[in-house]
């Protein structure tokens, strides 16, 4: 089940300490239960809106942002690359709480997918009590782990698709395929840069072709979008999501211990194993797991279980 899919009732554009502008939509009612929507990536959108049919319209007052450098925030990434270095989740926890604070929020349930659920999960953990409640979709932790997972050890799943990524990689001898990519992607030489983003971009849409072969190959449509997604994609996850050591979310979830969240993913989803959610949980008293058995990363029985889950937070939430 999903709701409604209701447009905007305002977009605005707000301004960062540092110059940045921040896409921000609001959706369902003014005076609803304030939550925040995180959209994938690093480098995805809010994009056609699809987000805001897992809110109800009549309950929430929904926040959609397009994160820093991407969608319809300026500058785009690759609109600033001398800028690229701003790029860090802690830079996107500050944006997130300048947005709370222009909107006047005290706390909101926060909600997102796949990377979206990294980002909610590590600001949680530094704004705990602007938190209300966590609703994540594919949940990943951006944990080295997990990216040396998905861009080294998914090969044997895809070793026909791996060994040319590999091999496209041109890495250095003992360095790691996405630390090639990131280095690559951040140079000055602009065609090195693009066959960097195709070769990216491709493998990307192998791995979450499961359940879909037929979408190989496909990825991001344009040059442009390309580029700009592996760019920021690579930069995060050639850093580990910015999270490493003190900061590593599986290290430090015992801190959300009395938090209330929904955990959905799905039993076929190789592009991020199901141990990630499984290990969170198990640590997580106030934490729930929806595992989808026939599906992957994301699908229509993973989204009917967040709608599931938002629904209940509404009707338990003042």
């Amino acid at each position: 089940m999903t709701h409604p899919h209701p447009e905007p009732y305002r977009t605005t554009t707000i301004e960062t300490d540092d110059g940045a502008s921040l896409y921000v939509e609001e959706s369902g009612t003014p005076d609803g239960v304030p939550a925040l929507w995180l959209h994938g990536g690093p480098g995805g959108s809010l994009g056609s809106g699809w987000y805001r049919t897992h809110f109800d319209p009549s309950r929430y007052r929904l926040v959609g942002i397009d994160q820093r450098g991407s969608g319809r925030s300026t500058p785009g990434v690759l609109d600033a690359r001398e800028r690229l270095a701003e790029h860090t989740t802690q830079r996107l926890i500050a944006d997130i709480e300048q947005v709370r604070q222009a909107l006047g929020i005290g706390s909101w349930v926060v909600a997102g997918v796949s990377w979206g659920t990294t980002l909610a999960l590590a600001y949680a953990l530094e704004h705990r009590e602007r938190v209300r409640a966590l609703a994540l979709l594919a949940v990943t932790t951006t944990s080295r782990e997990e990216v040396d997972w998905i861009t080294e050890g998914i090969g044997r799943v895809f070793p026909e698709d791996w060994d040319r990524f590999e091999h496209a990689s041109h890495r250095a001898p003992g360095e790691r395929v996405v630390d090639a990519y990131a280095r690559r992607l951040a140079g000055e030489d602009a065609a090195d840069r693009a066959h960097a983003a195709a070769e990216w971009d491709r493998w990307e849409s192998v791995h979450v072709s499961l359940d879909a072969p037929a979408i190989r190959g496909l990825g991001h449509t344009g040059l442009e979008a390309r580029e700009a997604f592996a760019t920021l994609v690579t930069r995060y996850w050639a850093n580990d999501g910015f999270l490493g050591a003190d900061r590593a979310i599986a290290s430090r979830i015992a801190e959300l211990a009395d938090l209330p969240a929904a955990l959905v993913h799905g039993r076929r989803d190789v592009s991020g194993p199901a141990i990630t959610p499984w290990r969170l949980h198990r640590r997580w008293p106030a934490s729930t797991l929806t595992i989808v058995e026939d599906e992957a990363h994301g699908g229509p029985g993973e989204s009917a279980a967040l709608t599931a889950a938002l629904d209940r937070f509404a009707a338990q939430i003042p």
